[in-house]
């Protein structure tokens, strides 16, 4: 085994391209930052009130959370609306 072989771990998908500073929301107060978060040809833009740091952080967790949603097989957090439709899904989940 060659000791310079090194493993990485793949790139995340979703990452966070800008944080910028944005004028507060009509009827809002405070210091508000705009920011994108991307992958490919998907952009999320988001607005959240605090510092540069607070936002950055924000969108950061944001970008891990889609990162770790992203090609997984997983299901809308709904309750379904009858029986039957709630066994199916049910039985998707455990295959």
């Amino acid at each position: 085994m060659n000791p310079e072989v090194k493993v990485t771990a793949p790139e995340p998908k979703y990452r966070v391209i800008s944080v910028e500073k944005t004028p507060a929301p009509e009827s809002m107060t405070g210091i508000w930052h705009r920011y994108v978060i991307g992958e490919g040809n998907s952009r999320v833009d988001g607005i959240k009130c605090g510092s540069m740091q607070v936002v950055k952080q924000h969108a950061e967790t944001v970008a891990e959370n889609l990162n770790s949603r992203s090609g997984t097989k997983s299901f809308p957090n709904y309750v379904a609306r009858n029986k039957k439709r709630a066994m199916q899904l049910r039985s998707t989940k455990t295959t």
